[in-house]
């Protein structure tokens, strides 16, 4: 690997369309307390949102060799991001429940589809160099992700009833981000004669596989439910412990843009078990807290643990994918979308029975999984595809 990496336009355009998307979740993942304000439901079925979300992914995941084949990997992130503003939209002008969770199925799609997009092409264009630039891109990603939560936290203590019109500052990003470079993001795609990637993967992908479920399982549960924990533990408002969640975006984004290239000379594996172990101590902590300044620390450091944990996991999936990237990030997309429907519905379920500090203890749980997943399944022999993607 290279001692520089070079961030081009294409890295910026990409990264840009990835922070888009993650405004969204920055906003829409801590405000689920605020969400359920509005509609008056219990924790058990705000977490239908999450699970929603989870389906669009899961439907994405499975249609992302298909997308990828017709499409090209350059217009399947803008279809994305055009179906993603669709269902922003109807969120936003649709308070009921029974309109909220389809339009969140749609946004989570297109979300889907943008991130997709964004790790193949850039496992492609970059290479090697892929460890250092998808995290990079998601260190860009945080910016959208910090925002998100701190404006529309910001709208809920201002205004409570307003809190879903700061969505939609997303719209006109995307709008400025497409006419600026729609002519500059890639060259004219050609179809593979052979049709889209498909085939069976390995014993050790589908290991793998697991072991990236564990991981989003446990970031999604996190950064969904955390702000509710800290207003059953500290006594907050839904509000301010929603912009209290801005602390677990920042660790995130230090973490992508910094920690990959810290991290750099130590090998893929050895890489991802660190960042798993910090994700662990921040939760020890954060779990134990009873103060608002020593939970807001344990969040950050959750932050950086989690925070190149989806990069690294993907890589290795890739890896293992037997030179079919399209393939093996439909299935990580599978496997998001599995963390994502039943990670938060699932601690909401056992929030709403034993209390939100007992439900989180599925946590921990899943964070041993993920660490003990890439001990027995080492990636290091897997890597020398990676560069022919």
């Amino acid at each position: 690997m290279s001692k520089s990496f070079h961030r081009d336009r294409f890295f910026w355009i990409i990264a840009t369309q990835t922070a888009i998307v993650n405004f969204y979740l920055g906003g829409f993942g801590p405000a689920q307390s605020l969400l359920r304000a509005d509609q008056g439901t219990s924790l058990t079925i705000a977490g239908l949102h999450g699970t929603a979300m989870g389906v669009a992914s899961i439907f994405a995941g499975y249609a992302n060799p298909y997308i990828a084949h017709r499409l090209g990997r350059n217009r399947a992130g803008w279809t994305g991001l055009a179906i993603f503003t669709l269902g922003l939209t109807l969120f936003v002008i649709s308070p009921p429940v029974f309109l909220t969770l389809p339009a969140t199925l749609i946004t989570g799609f297109g979300t889907s589809m943008v991130i997709n997009a964004m790790l193949t092409s850039m496992s492609h264009y970059f290479g090697n160099e892929a460890q250092v630039a998808i995290p990079q891109a998601n260190g860009i990603a945080s910016i959208g992700f910090v925002t998100g939560t701190a404006l529309i936290g910001t709208i809920a203590i201002i205004s409570p009833g307003l809190w879903r019109i700061g969505l939609l500052f997303a719209i006109p990003v995307a709008i400025t981000l497409f006419l600026v470079s729609r002519d500059t993001t890639a060259e004219e795609y050609v179809r593979d004669a052979a049709g889209p990637q498909d085939g069976g993967l390995s014993r050790r992908f589908w290991i793998s596989w697991v072991g990236f479920t564990a991981c989003i399982s446990s970031e999604f549960a996190v950064s969904f439910w955390a702000a509710a924990l800290l207003k059953d533990r500290v006594g907050s408002t839904a509000a301010i412990s929603t912009v209290a969640i801005v602390a677990l975006g920042t660790g995130m984004g230090i973490g992508r843009w910094y920690g990959a290239v810290l991290l750099r000379r130590f090998v893929l594996d050895t890489q991802l078990l660190g960042t798993i172990a910090l994700q662990f101590l921040g939760f020890v902590c954060f779990w134990l807290s009873h103060s608002m300044i020593l939970s807001l620390i344990s969040l950050f450091v959750i932050g950086l643990g989690v925070s190149m944990q989806f990069a690294l996991a993907s890589i290795r999936l890739i890896a293992f994918s037997d030179g079919r990237p399209d393939l093996a990030i439909g299935r990580t997309s599978l496997a998001a979308g599995i963390a994502i429907a039943i990670a938060p519905f699932l601690l909401g379920v056992l929030g709403d029975n034993f209390g939100i500090s007992r439900a989180y203890l599925m946590v921990p749980v899943l964070i041993i999984i993920a660490f003990t997943i890439v001990k027995l399944v080492p990636a290091q022999q897997a890597m020398n595809v990676t560069h022919e993607l």
